[in-house]
């Protein structure tokens, strides 16, 4: 079983940048596509990027030309690097294991919050 830990999300002024990670702990890290989600309040959860274990990358009409997803190996973790903040941006960013086969498994999730 994975074990996930999101940081580097916090308070950034719109237009500014954040790059969050995702640590993963406890299982063979590349058999995993990975991927980050946002909640935002009273919102539905929402697909913001995925790689896959052969680094293939998709996102979310609202993430492109402004965020890239990434992932290290070596790390055992992913990156969300995220430009060009929106307010509509402000969330809380969960990262996913997704196997080949079972139930994927998330992390505690990172508040980002985009403000001025």
């Amino acid at each position: 079983q994975v074990q996930l830990v999101e940081s580097g999300g916090g308070l950034v002024q719109p237009g500014g940048s954040l790059r969050l990670s995702c640590a993963a702990s406890g299982s063979t890290f590349s058999r995993y596509t990975m991927g980050w989600y946002r909640q935002a309040p009273g919102k539905q959860l929402e697909l913001v990027a995925r790689i896959s274990r052969g680094g293939s990358m998709n996102y979310a009409d609202s993430a492109k030309g402004r965020f890239t997803i990434s992932r290290d190996n070596s790390k055992n973790t992913i990156y969300l690097q995220m430009n060009s903040l929106k307010p509509e941006d402000t969330a809380v960013y969960l990262c996913c294991a997704e196997p080949l086969i079972g139930a994927p498994t998330w992390g505690q999730g990172t508040q980002v919050t985009v403000s001025s």
